[in-house]
């Protein structure tokens, strides 16, 4: 039987990720494709609903990206949101304009509460705005079922041809009922039953895994990381010892990581697979001396790791697939369809042009952090691993601020530990999103009983998160910092400064690089 799926339609929002995410949380499959999808393909998938997400542009603008209007005519359920909305006016005729009032953030918006988009929805309710033009009068057949003080047509819809907009975003955790507002749009619209559940995903990926596969070898890059372990995990029970899981210590994990991974996944370790462990910490240091660049760290570090993969293939023989734990916030951040590059991530953006493989396999490629969390259980992986502190693919190199050197490394492995340690004694780490200490490339002066010091300064981060696609700044009690600040000083031989850092994403990072 064909699963229940829900398209989202990227045209390149800054929230588009969102909307599968709470889709899903629906019980109900989605996926983003970007707005160059074909007609085509969109019938032959067959989704029970399509989502036309927001976007940057104007939709009057001739550069701006538009689609068929016959996608309004294939009988499909469509809500478009924001851009999406005023897309959906504009193919149909109707007239959108510069806005005399441009809205932002949290707006109190009054609702048609007999619309089936609203239905169990306060009259006044407060959604989230971020427009700067707005639908001046409703296509024909539809009539406006919300609007705010700024904007007449807050939302719009023609029931009879199940078209639905919204000027706001219901996706965003800032509009009061959205998810009401989502849920009554898959279930009352689109007819969805919502029996997507994560076990459904798991047995879905294990059987295309094995039909994809067949009788060929497999290479699996693993970190020990939550995501590189679950995606072992998948490939481990659909392919059994086809599949050999190489595990690169490159000189930039967590203190004592590596002699950790080589318990779970090795020869005593519970899972069917082949295990090989290279250690490269020396080719690693070597290929990052001298250099500060961020991104060019993420490129070495990448490139590095497909360079030795194809080494260990050539010496066990013909590799056809190399999998990887990339998960959806990864791909986001490298640039999916218009959407803006943040930054690369090595088993994303940071792949080398050439890779010696016939495929690259990412199964958790369209899943959140906490997704993939929810395969892991399903998987049986022990709750300890699964909730496992996320760690980035380059490890500490983009933890170390500056030039990546041995003595840099042993630093922040140290302070790091002590950092962890202390969280979790006070009993903080389940409720935090993530967590660890960084190296900064300052250098300060300091004293340390009679002496001078001149030593560097350590970073601590801690946030909150629910997709990793935001986060906030999380409030550790000042006793717990003080004592972490206290051993790392006492205790981490280089360092006489520890700082935390209060930046929440945006504007920074959820990593220092």
């Amino acid at each position: 039987m064909q699963k229940e799926m829900i398209i989202v339609l990227d045209f390149g929002g800054q929230y588009n990720q969102l909307i599968a995410r709470r889709v899903r949380e629906c019980n109900v499959y989605a996926e983003v494709h970007p707005y160059t999808l074909s007609l085509d393909k969109i019938k032959a998938m067959n989704p029970k609903g399509i989502i036309f997400t927001g976007g940057p542009n104007s939709v009057y603008d001739e550069t701006s990206p538009t689609y068929d209007k016959e996608i309004l005519n294939i009988g499909v359920p469509i809500l478009g949101i924001c851009y999406g909305s005023q897309l959906m006016a504009h193919l149909l005729g109707a007239k959108v304009k510069t806005a005399p009032v441009s809205e932002y953030g949290y707006t109190e918006t009054i609702v048609d509460q007999t619309s089936v988009l609203f239905k169990d929805v306060e009259e006044k309710t407060i959604t989230w705005m971020s427009h700067t033009d707005y639908i001046a009068e409703t296509p024909e057949g539809f009539v406006g079922t919300a609007h705010t003080e700024a904007c007449p047509i807050a939302a719009m819809e023609c029931p009879d041809r199940k078209l639905y907009a919204t000027q706001f975003h219901p996706e965003v955790m800032h509009t009061k009922e959205g998810q009401k507002m989502l849920r009554n749009f898959v279930y009352d619209v689109c007819g969805c039953a919502g029996d997507w559940q994560m076990g459904s995903f798991v047995e879905e990926t294990i059987k295309s895994i094995r039909e994809k596969v067949g009788d060929g070898k497999v290479l699996c890059a693993l970190s020990g990381g939550v995501d590189s372990s679950v995606a072992a995990v998948l490939l481990s029970k659909a392919i059994g010892k086809q599949l050999t899981c190489v595990f690169v210590d490159h000189g930039l994990l967590r203190k004592n990581e590596g002699d950790e991974v080589e318990a779970v996944f090795g020869p005593e370790g519970p899972y069917e697979l082949n295990f090989i462990r290279v250690n490269a910490q020396e080719r690693y240091y070597e290929k990052l001396k001298g250099v500060t660049e961020p991104e060019q760290k993420r490129k070495i570090i990448g490139e590095e790791f497909i360079r030795v993969f194809e080494e260990e293939a050539k010496k066990i023989g013909a590799v056809d697939y190399l999998v990887q734990g990339t998960i959806y916030p990864d791909v986001i951040e490298s640039g999916l369809g218009k959407s803006a590059v943040i930054k690369s991530h090595h088993n994303v953006g940071g792949l080398p042009d050439v890779v010696d493989f016939k495929e690259i396999i990412e199964p958790l490629r369209m899943l959140f952090k906490d997704e993939v969390r929810k395969a892991g259980l399903e998987l049986g992986i022990p709750e300890y691993l699964v909730y496992r502190q996320p760690f980035p693919g380059p490890g500490l190199g983009i933890r170390i601020i500056g030039e990546v050197t041995a003595e840099k490394v042993r630093i922040v492995q140290d302070a790091d530990a002590i950092y962890r340690e202390e969280i979790a004694k006070a009993g903080l780490d389940k409720g935090l999103g993530q967590y660890f200490a960084g190296l900064t490339n300052m250098r300060s002066v300091g004293v340390m009983g009679d002496f001078r010091t001149y030593d560097y300064a350590v970073a601590l981060r801690a946030v909150n998160t629910s997709d990793f696609m935001t986060a906030e700044c999380a409030e550790i009690p000042y006793d717990v910092l003080f004592k972490v600040t206290t051993r790392i000083i006492n205790e981490v031989k280089g360092v006489n400064r520890v700082m935390y850092d209060l930046t929440s994403k945006p504007p920074g990072t959820i990593e220092f690089e």
